[in-house]
């Protein structure tokens, strides 16, 4: 791979988070190495995985599909937490711990 990438297009990307999982290099060498972020090598690697899974599925879902299911799956984390931190609050008042509102 070229030292000095100036855009990283989705080609190189992919050479890269396959040298990653095939053990030719590491998340952490191959962010000194291109001075990259690690976490946003991270996040191709498994955004990699991720679309290599969908693709070995029987029936594959579409990217409109996926992003889909994430967002229900981020949505209905977020209304558990709101439910929490309700209960929590109304513990508080009923418990007389105004501090914790």
């Amino acid at each position: 791979m070229e030292d000095d990438i100036k855009r990283w297009t989705a080609k190189r990307k992919t050479a890269l988070v396959l040298d990653i999982i095939q053990g030719k290099t590491t998340i952490s060498e191959a962010s000194r190495t291109f001075d990259l972020n690690p976490s946003e090598v991270e996040q191709w690697v498994d955004e990699g995985k991720r679309g290599m899974e969908n693709a070995l599925r029987t029936k594959p879902l579409e990217v409109k599909e996926q992003y889909e299911k994430q967002l229900r799956e981020l949505q209905e984390a977020y209304g558990e937490a709101m439910l929490e931190l309700r209960a929590r609050k109304e513990l508080a008042s009923l418990l007389g711990n105004e501090d914790e509102k």
